[in-house]
């Protein structure tokens, strides 16, 4: 039995829907995230689970219990949720510890004490209770905040845009650590983020979120190999799509070869199925495309990015067709060269043209 169960729930404010008809569950220890741009309603979602917001249709089911549907609303209070929010919410006036204690108040004093100890050991910041908010960095209070929530042991953890505040560096550390410090807890979690490599790097199932819709729900390494729909393949990771003809349900032709493979049947509108000369559109990742001297086919570099370890050069083909590719950082090409590339396509990715 799932420990999250989101059943076709529905909200609107006022005439305008936000979400629509929207269904997901999470296994008791799973961390999900509702992943998406701006405006497409998963921080909605998140309030309705946490039951800030009671859904026009649908139910909700923590721990097989409903929770919320059109007919019953159980309180925030009454769910034993944890949040955490991007702008941490602690008491400035408190200490560390004190933050942490707030959420224990049925426990005794001894019991507090200790509960507070394992979970300042658990976030890294042992020997840190006596300190205040504004003495630690924003990375520190993170925790603080997340070490509050999970204080009184919620049966669900929410996380609502939690790295937004954080530098890059900073931020991509700490969702390792997170997710680190979430399965060594047990906790079941929900991630609201617009950025796809906070959710890669935290969530094992994610929802690609649009216009009120979960348009995908599946593993990080699916969405990006295995996307659902053009919304998805276009939204998850980077990439560009070239005309492709169809030749059998193994082969289809692009301008770099004949990709082989056997071309999906749901991809999209079911293009495997039209047959021999179906036009479609293939999508080709940065690591698609390979840099080899020997190759046939020549491409001009156009645009590079260097990022360390590897360039990300914008080529450009006879066709004057670009696309992308993550090329070793030694192979330093200037931009009007020409360089071989082939293709190294392990999933083939076709969409139906329209």
């Amino acid at each position: 039995m799932p420990l999250l169960e989101l059943k076709n729930i529905s909200h609107a404010y006022g005439s305008h829907a936000v979400v629509s008809d929207l269904s997901c569950s999470l296994g008791q220890g799973t961390i999900g995230c509702l992943l998406g741009p701006s405006g497409c309603g998963k921080t909605t979602v998140l309030r309705a689970i946490a039951g800030f917001e009671q859904v026009s249709q649908g139910e909700i089911h923590l721990n097989g219990a409903v929770v919320s549907s059109p007919g019953r609303h159980v309180a925030p209070e009454q769910r034993r949720i944890g949040m955490v929010f991007q702008d941490y919410a602690l008491f400035p006036h408190l200490s560390v510890a004190d933050n942490i204690r707030f959420g224990l108040r049925q426990a005794s004093d001894a019991e507090r004490r200790a509960r507070v100890e394992e979970l300042l050991v658990t976030v890294g910041l042992a020997g840190a209770g006596g300190k205040y908010p504004h003495e630690l960095s924003g990375g520190q209070q993170q925790r603080v905040a997340l070490a509050r929530a999970l204080a009184p042991k919620p049966h669900l953890l929410l996380l609502d845009e939690p790295f937004s505040n954080l530098d890059v560096d900073l931020r991509e550390r700490l969702s390792l650590e997170v997710r680190d410090i979430l399965k060594q807890a047990g906790i079941t979690a929900v991630l609201v983020t617009h950025d796809q490599h906070e959710a890669f790097a935290v969530a094992d199932e994610i929802g690609i979120m649009h216009e009120g819709r979960i348009q995908q729900w599946d593993t990080p390494y699916n969405l990006y190999h295995r996307p659902a729909n053009r919304f998805v393949a276009d939204f998850v990771g980077q990439g560009v799509f070239l005309q492709g003809d169809v030749l059998n349900a193994r082969e289809v032709r692009i301008e770099l070869g004949t990709l082989a493979g056997s071309i999906p049947t749901d991809c999209g509108v079911g293009c495997a199925a039209c047959g021999k000369g179906c036009q479609v559109s293939v999508l080709l990742r940065p690591d698609d495309i390979v840099h080899d001297d020997t190759a046939a086919t020549q491409a001009e570099v156009v645009a590079k990015a260097f990022r360390g370890a590897e360039f990300l050069y914008t080529l450009k083909l006879p066709s004057g067709v670009r696309l992308l590719s993550l090329v070793p950082s030694h192979h330093n090409h200037a931009i009007g060269e020409k360089i071989g590339i082939r293709l190294d396509v392990d999933h083939v990715v076709v969409f139906r043209n329209a």
